[in-house]
């Protein structure tokens, strides 16, 4: 599972913050998951339905709506000032190439995505969670309090144990929706989840969206769970029922690309569909990321390039030094490197700046020795003296049938680089 910041601008240019969960595997498809009324990006439902969506292959943007965690702006626009939140959400991820095609909404959150949706026409999905049938509904939190208001005048309303500044423009705002016609006019398939026990959002609501909308429609029943989805096997369930439904629409199966079984020599590289340049790094014994930062229009999910090249001096480094050691017999206990990199200019040549931390009851020759072992690991050396590079078709995305490498072949180099070194020392 990785997660990564993803900040864009509202309708008025106000910062909204949000994170991007997806899995360790290829990113079938996007989606955007809107929080319930006054809730933000870290409630139970949100944080765990992104997550477990995203261990399924559908990457989630959550986020805060306007005025809420840690957006920016003032809350208390109503169901519009959501509804543009998440449209704004749904473009800023299609511009930095993570196009939703799904969006889901927990409880007033569901009302907004229900009204987004029209607006997006890349949506081909909706999932909604515990929502009213009728914007109105919030207005049932609220009390009387904001009833009789004078045109902009704002007052304190405590909601769910939260206090708020809500005004007139706020009731009218919500009373200016038809959701009735939104849900039957939505021309996306959906899916509704409730459950019968919901003290919040009567499982009435649920009914009434089903009844308006038109197929392709289906609802599943939140058997025992509570309007905040509280049980994480609540959670999980509701996630997994979204993921195998929402198959059917998002076209994920294309979306996957290739699944190929992992290499058994060298590595594979492949883009997963997240962002501009997120790949996936298959080699025989895991997989993981690897992406660049957000100032340069990526995820910033996993290392950079030479972050790797830069994980691949010191990871030999540390290797050939405790190789070394050991069978030298000195009471060497732990090896930190750190790597540090910096471009090459038109008049000088990439430069990497290795530090080296050497932790045990070591004297100064033994270091100073481990010191010029390190400028001998053969990754050292393919970076200061020559590599070639040849470049092929990779035919029908197999893997290459040539020989593959000895997987002991990086422990003898590091051996015959330091032959001298190691001469009449015993294994």
């Amino acid at each position: 599972m990785t997660a990564a910041d993803f900040d864009f601008a509202n309708a008025t240019g106000r910062t909204l913050t949000g994170v991007l969960e997806s899995g360790q595997g290829p990113v079938r498809a996007w989606a955007v998951f809107a929080h319930c009324f006054t809730c933000d990006k870290t409630s139970l439902a949100a944080t765990r339905v992104s997550r477990a969506l995203a261990d399924r292959g559908i990457g989630v943007l959550r986020f805060d709506f306007t005025g809420l965690g840690e957006s920016e702006g003032q809350f208390g626009a109503g169901l519009s000032g959501d509804v543009q939140d998440v449209v704004c959400a749904a473009r800023a991820m299609a511009a930095a190439g993570m196009e939703p095609r799904l969006l889901v909404g927990h409880s007033f959150g569901g009302a907004a995505v229900l009204a987004a949706a029209h607006a997006l026409e890349t949506i081909r999905a909706v999932a909604v969670i515990g929502t009213p049938f009728d914007a109105e509904h919030v207005l049932t939190h609220v009390g009387s309090t904001l009833e009789g208001l004078a045109s902009g005048r704002r007052v304190p309303v405590s909601i769910a144990g939260r206090d708020f500044e809500l005004g007139a423009d706020f009731v009218e705002d919500i009373r200016s929706h038809n959701q009735q016609a939104r849900i039957a006019g939505l021309g996306r398939a959906l899916l509704v989840l409730h459950s019968p026990t919901d003290d919040i959002v009567s499982i009435d609501n649920a009914s009434g969206i089903f009844q308006a909308a038109r197929h392709p429609k289906s609802f599943v029943s939140l058997d025992h769970a509570d309007h905040l989805l509280t049980r994480r096997a609540d959670a999980d369930y509701a996630a997994g029922v979204i993921a195998a439904w929402a198959d059917r629409y998002l076209g994920a199966a294309e979306a996957a690309g290739t699944d190929l079984a992992p290499p058994l020599h060298g590595l594979r590289v492949e883009e997963t569909g997240g962002g501009k340049f997120q790949v996936r790094i298959t080699t025989p014994s895991g997989a993981f990321f690897a992406d660049e930062p957000s100032s340069v229009g990526g995820l910033g999910t996993g290392p950079t390039p030479y972050d790797l090249l830069g994980a691949a001096l010191g990871a030999c480094t540390a290797m050939t030094c405790r190789l070394y050691a050991d069978r030298k017999g000195w009471p060497l206990e732990r090896i930190v490197v750190e790597v540090d990199h910096v471009a090459k200019t038109s008049s000088e040549p990439d430069q990497f700046t290795r530090r080296i931390g050497f932790t045990g009851a070591l004297d100064d020759v033994q270091r100073s020795r481990l010191f010029e072992i390190a400028d001998r690991c053969p990754v050292h050396r393919t970076l200061t003296e020559s590599a070639t590079v040849s470049t092929g078709l990779l035919i029908d995305s197999q893997p290459d049938a040539g020989a593959p490498d000895n997987p002991e072949d990086h422990l003898l180099r590091m051996q015959d680089l330091c032959k001298d070194d190691f001469k009449g020392v015993h294994p």
